[in-house]
């Protein structure tokens, strides 16, 4: 039933997918509870204090869900939206032969990145089995598209990560996921530390690849997505927090050109659990 709804949905025009999700967001925003506090607490911690700004973001967001069945659904509609000033900076680096590292944070819509990327060649990008079983099969319809491999966030998923960066392909992660146990340090973020994943740091350190952050700003009135790219420097630090600062900067960057859009109600500074002490002895949500 959900899948049906979904499709119905795919053959609404963007522009009306995208004013329907603003429209509920916004009426969402309006009800104070923990969404909304996290929201504004974690634009202020990056310097936006307007409350005009918060609402405008949770219109955003509103915004993201409801381009998905657009974007899931009708792929070759949705690229047709998509442009680009940068390709440049990802034909030089696969130029050099040794693989691309794609890191595309909760910004714009991240969903239509890993599509557009595929027209410089197959990735392989990481994903996470839904909660709620019903989801399953729209993440199933979601996942098939050509030149897009999924594989699980699992060890067996790594592995097919080194495989594909090894033979000078491209593999694509989400950068600003909150880790779990072991698997992260404590870095900075719009001046606070959160608890920030190495697993990308240390996939661009062992094999030498091509780091890019990427995120698809999305275009006024429906016109579709711009894709954004940021090219990280080389050699790699192959230290573990320098590592996560460099990505956590880069991040930062990107997210400065159209902040608005950046998913800024995600728990970023929350303390998983078993993770270590953080510094200063600071305080952060769970």
């Amino acid at each position: 039933m959900l899948l049906f709804l979904f499709r119905l949905l795919s053959f609404l025009p963007l522009s009306v997918l995208h004013a329907l999700g603003r429209v509920g967001g916004r009426m969402v925003y309006r009800f104070p509870d923990k969404y909304r506090e996290r929201l504004q607490d974690n634009a202020r911690q990056a310097g936006y204090t307007n409350p005009a700004f918060a609402l405008e973001s949770a219109a955003q967001a509103g915004a993201m869900i409801m381009e998905l069945p657009k974007v899931w659904l009708k792929n070759e509609e949705s690229l047709a939206m998509v442009v680009s000033d940068d390709n440049h900076v990802v034909e030089a680096a696969l130029a050099e032969g040794r693989g691309v590292l794609y890191l595309t944070p909760h910004l714009g819509c991240f969903e239509i990145t890993a599509r557009y990327l595929t027209r410089h060649g197959p990735i392989t990008v990481m994903f996470r089995p839904p909660r709620k079983p019903i989801l399953a099969p729209i993440m199933e319809s979601a996942r098939n598209a050509p030149g897009l491999r999924a594989v699980p966030a699992n060890r067996q998923g790594v592995k097919e990560f080194v495989k594909a960066l090894r033979k000078g392909e491209a593999v694509g992660m989400l950068p600003d996921q909150a880790p779990g146990e072991g698997e992260g340090v404590w870095a900075p973020f719009f001046g606070r530390h959160a608890y920030t994943m190495t697993l990308a740091g240390k996939l661009a350190a062992q094999t030498g690849v091509a780091v890019i952050m990427t995120a698809g700003e999305r275009l006024p009135q429906g016109k579709g997505w711009r894709i954004h790219y940021v090219r990280l420097p080389d050699p790699f630090p192959t230290d573990a927090l320098a590592q996560a600062t460099l990505i956590n900067q880069a991040m930062e960057t990107l997210i400065r050109r159209f902040p608005e859009q950046y998913l800024w109600s995600y728990n970023r500074y929350k303390t998983p659990a078993g993770a270590p002490p953080q510094p200063n002895n600071a305080t952060h949500d769970s």
